[in-house]
């Protein structure tokens, strides 16, 4: 994962002159992150369905929408501060 440009073996190969393309993959969502999502959008529907029918119990849908949206943004941002920290920014000789 991460930038793949190069080789694995160090030796580039790509001639003098030519300009070097930076590939980026995708990385996996976190499955953490993706159930805290899909609660999120559950608690927003059942909040707007609460609220359309006139119950209060929608704000305690609305509270839950906002705590499983913090967590799905911490999950997400552990994963990416976790795969900055595993890729080397020099070389290692």
């Amino acid at each position: 994962m991460g930038d793949t440009w190069g080789r694995l073996d160090g030796y580039d190969r790509t001639p003098p002159g030519v300009p070097r393309f930076i590939r980026q993959e995708p990385t996996p969502m976190p499955r953490l992150a993706l159930y805290a999502l899909v609660v999120c959008a559950l608690a927003v529907v059942a909040a707007v369905l609460s609220f359309a029918q006139g119950s209060w119990l929608g704000v305690v849908w609305v509270l839950l929408a906002g705590l499983s949206s913090n967590m799905a943004w911490f999950y997400l941002r552990r994963a990416k501060l976790q795969r900055d920290a595993a890729v080397p920014t020099g070389p290692t000789n």
